[in-house]
């Protein structure tokens, strides 16, 4: 991917959290939003925000490392790190909880000069019992751009569940085969070739080789086991010593920055999207409970507005015009109370949403109000000649209002339903610019392959 179109991810998803911010920020003076309990229930969503944004704005790329006791996930960080950081020995368990260590990829081209690398390195995931367990690792997962799952040989049934697991975050993935040199050349090739053809999980129904390609399973040796080496000395002894060899991660290396390249900035702006998207989803789910029931009462009288003000004009066309524009007021006022910035224009875009996904029924509305304003309209004109014809305009104005405001309170609980979502909509809303990035990505790329796999999970 360019380097230029990654910059613009980059720039756009800053934007977007950076609005994100601005309106939550002004949510908070809202009266009702400054009710203390639902401060305390979003602080974290705000904060997860916050933190976010600060990690777009410094360029840092998460990469977290999974897998079960004993398969070497410190040693492979502390190789691609160049210096034994993270904590390694031969006992189970070294690895208590998440550590973070920040690394500086070495300079190989101007996009890898514009990022730093933050290593998440975890406790085995079969140590941590059930609940927990999922827990860490959904929340290490969600702040992961790129996830390494290491395993030492066949893979087990535990780390096959936890592999399709993680999978379902939707993050790039690759698979770390490591202590390759515990293994012959064949016996490696057979493993490698395993990986690629495991049979059906009866859980996903998805094969490996679905959840990842070739290209995505990678072999090393972070911490080589000693080699005993005879030594001749000039004297004519011999001599056997211990050597430990040089780690074999030169590829994970070189695939890690290839991916930086390509796409690693564009990775940073589209999970850092989707963590703000979840975020608003969150503070949304919280706050509906205290504007919910002042929304309700907005909507009803909003409803009784338009239905009096259809059914007393008695010109047609005007009736139904008024109609619309109370159903826009009535939008802006949804808007104004969850402190939503919307203009007339954004007003008239999600009524004409509204209007076209009702399966017809709201535009069914318009019609019916539309010809019982024009036999309402007639009534009006020969009432003079007819005072019989009152009546008829009295029951026609009656039904025409009664339509008309059962139309504004499905527009109303349409309008309200989509608004309680937040900021994720609009020209710099997540959905908006995760689509933008998500129809970029060149073929090639880690992002391609997982594309319809996030469009999903985003419901876009």
């Amino acid at each position: 991917m360019a380097s230029n179109q990654q910059e613009s991810h980059l720039n756009r998803a800053r934007a977007s959290l950076r609005q994100t911010m601005s309106w939550y920020s002004h949510r908070g003076n809202n009266q009702q939003l400054s009710h203390s309990e639902v401060q305390a229930a979003v602080r974290n969503e705000l904060e997860v925000l916050s933190n976010t944004l600060e990690k777009l704005d410094q360029g840092v790329i998460c990469i977290a490392a999974f897998g079960l006791v004993s398969r070497g996930k410190s040693a492979v960080l502390n190789a691609l790190i160049g210096q034994k950081i993270l904590q390694t020995g031969p006992l189970n368990g070294v690895t208590q909880w998440p550590k973070s260590v920040r690394w500086t990829p070495p300079v190989t081209n101007e996009a890898v000069s514009k990022v730093q690398v933050e290593f998440i390195d975890t406790p085995g995931l079969d140590e941590i019992n059930g609940q927990a367990r999922g827990e860490m690792a959904k929340q290490v997962a969600r702040q992961a751009d790129l996830i390494l799952f290491v395993i030492s040989g066949d893979i087990t049934r535990t780390e096959y569940q936890a592999l399709c697991e993680l999978r379902q975050s939707q993050k790039p993935l690759i698979l770390v085969f490591n202590k390759i040199d515990l293994y012959p050349e064949q016996d490696r090739q057979t493993i490698y070739q395993q990986l690629q053809n495991l049979g059906v999980n009866t859980t996903t129904g998805k094969r490996l080789e679905q959840l990842l390609s070739k290209d995505e399973i990678v072999m090393v040796a972070a911490e080589p086991a000693p080699i005993e080496v005879r030594v001749e000395w000039q004297d004519g002894r011999v001599s056997y010593e211990w050597e430990k060899p040089e780690p074999q991660i030169d590829d994970l290396r070189k695939k890690i920055l290839n991916l930086l390249n390509k796409e690693g900035r564009s990775l940073l702006a589209l999970n850092a999207l989707v963590q703000a998207r979840e975020a608003e989803a969150n503070i949304a789910s919280k706050t509906v409970d205290v504007l919910s029931a002042e929304a309700d009462d907005l909507i009803w009288r909003y409803a009784q507005y338009k239905a009096l003000a259809v059914a007393l004009n008695p010109i047609a066309v005007l009736d139904v015009l008024g109609g619309t524009i109370t159903d826009l007021a009535l939008i802006r006022s949804l808007a104004k109370l969850y402190n939503l910035p919307i203009t007339g224009y954004e007003a008239g875009k999600l009524l004409k949403t509204i209007l076209f996904s009702g399966g017809g029924l709201l535009l069914g509305e318009l019609g019916s109000s539309l010809f019982l304003g024009i036999g309402k309209s007639a009534s009006a004109l020969t009432t003079g000649e007819n005072p019989s014809n009152i009546f008829t305009y009295g029951s026609t104005a009656i039904a025409q209002g009664g339509i008309a405001g059962y139309g504004a309170y499905v527009v109303g609980k349409a309008a309200k339903a989509y608004l309680e979502q937040g900021a994720t909509w609009g020209q710099l809303g997540a959905n908006t610019v995760i689509t933008e990035i998500l129809s970029q990505v060149e073929s090639n790329t880690i992002l391609y392959r997982l594309r319809q796999e996030l469009q999903q999970k985003i419901n876009l």
